[in-house]
């Protein structure tokens, strides 16, 4: 009878064993593999997004600047920006196949690294030696400090890795750590959406906040996504279950959303505020949404959270001190009809003067001076006095004109 039932036993414990075998994790070689290659992937986008924003950048101030009639989408410069866009975003979208999410977002500071670099170099953003100390150190000193923050994501990062299958995501979906955190999410959400809309609170934080949220949902979305792609290309189709598309459309729904918060939000404030303080926001909020959803952090040891918490908080840092040193926009000032001043080349625009723009800004005409300007091109001032030129006879104009020998 032993003898009999111990084929039985075997055949019985071989389905566990192979059960148990196909859920082990992944070697430690292979993980940190898939965790490089993530990684890279994501470096390389945000760098390709870099370039390919400050081309079209590129091709609006070119067109500003010159008397060419063409929109600036009919360039090429604008198109091949527009195509290393799709690029750059398409291998930040993979990345997410590879790596933890936790990992690859907080990469998103190496395109401020990018753009504060690029801006000086292919922009030729103009700087006076005497304002190098004042301007551009600390700007360097936040690239150094975000390189150095990007080492420690990457060397540290979470180690977790699964295969985003229709089953593995479905379970995600309806643990109770990510249903307790969509319901603190959405309760935040609602009240700041209140605040915003109800009570008028345009504070960047609170309109920062909104994105944040939405956009720790993006990532997770756009993860499942993502993964469940690269499932299917390896050979086990996971395009049939209906959570891939429940998760497309809440990836399409909440980027929209996150795109036209950050629309109001750079009205209302300057760019690079919005950089900096939505990059620490964003950030936290999908590291969170990352450590709840897919559990990011399972099974890592104190030493490399504490490494990885400290890396985030030196790209932090290195961030803020690239946008705090950005050169901030002029606003729109008042200024003087050039209807009435002689030899002035007029704009209009459906009849309506337009204001003439010199240098790229609009302090040209306005109603206080500027001192990196020219004497003839100081703006009138108030009082107007009258000169009279030529004949007493002739009346004289009502604005002071300056006359400018050819010495000076």
């Amino acid at each position: 009878m032993e003898g009999g039932n111990s084929p039985n036993l075997q055949l019985q414990q071989l389905p566990l064993a192979t059960a148990a075998v196909s859920v082990q994790p992944h070697t430690d070689s292979f993980s940190y593999k898939e965790n490089l290659i993530g990684a890279l992937l994501a470096i390389f986008g945000h760098l390709v997004i870099s370039i390919a924003l400050n081309l079209q950048k590129y091709s609006h101030i070119r067109l500003a600047g010159s008397k060419d009639p063409r929109a600036y989408f009919k360039t090429k410069t604008w198109w091949c920006g527009l195509f290393l866009l799709v690029v750059g975003e398409l291998g930040v979208f993979s990345s997410y196949a590879f790596a933890p999410l936790s990992l690859i977002v907080p990469l998103s500071a190496v395109s401020v690294i990018a753009s504060a670099i690029i801006g000086i170099i292919f922009i030729k953003e103009k700087w006076k030696p005497k304002d190098f100390l004042r301007r551009y150190v600390l700007s360097f000193v936040g690239c150094g400090l975000a390189i150095v923050g990007t080492y420690l994501l990457i060397t540290f990062g979470p180690n977790s890795h699964e295969k985003m299958t229709g089953e593995n995501i479905t379970r995600h979906l309806v643990s109770w750590p990510f249903l307790l955190y969509m319901l603190v999410e959405i309760i935040i959400f609602c009240l700041l959406l209140y605040f915003y809309k109800e009570k008028n609170a345009n504070y960047i934080v609170v309109i920062l906040l909104l994105v944040a949220l939405l956009g720790s949902m993006t990532v997770v979305t756009v993860k499942a996504v993502a993964g469940m792609i690269v499932v299917s290309i390896q050979g086990n189709l996971q395009l049939d279950y209906p959570i891939f598309y429940i998760m497309l459309v809440c990836m399409i729904a909440t980027a929209i959303f996150q795109a036209t918060f950050l629309a109001q939000a750079s009205q209302l404030y300057d760019s690079s505020q919005i950089a900096s303080i939505g990059y620490i926001l964003s950030t936290t909020a999908a590291i969170t949404a990352g450590a709840t959803f897919y559990l990011d952090f399972t099974g890592e040891d104190v030493l490399h959270i504490c490494m990885f918490a400290l890396g985030c908080l030196i790209a932090f840092l290195g961030v803020f001190l690239i946008t705090r040193n950005r050169k901030k926009s002029v606003p729109f000032e008042p200024y003087i009809s050039m209807d009435a001043m002689p030899g002035m080349q007029n704009m209009h625009d459906k009849g309506i003067a337009v204001q003439p723009d010199l240098k790229a800004s609009f302090s040209y005409g306005a109603l206080e001076n500027n001192d990196n300007m020219p004497e003839i091109y100081t703006p009138a001032t108030l009082p107007i006095v009258q000169e009279q030129h030529g004949s007493k006879g002739v009346s004289a104009p009502p604005y002071r004109v300056l006359e400018h020998s050819k010495k000076e």
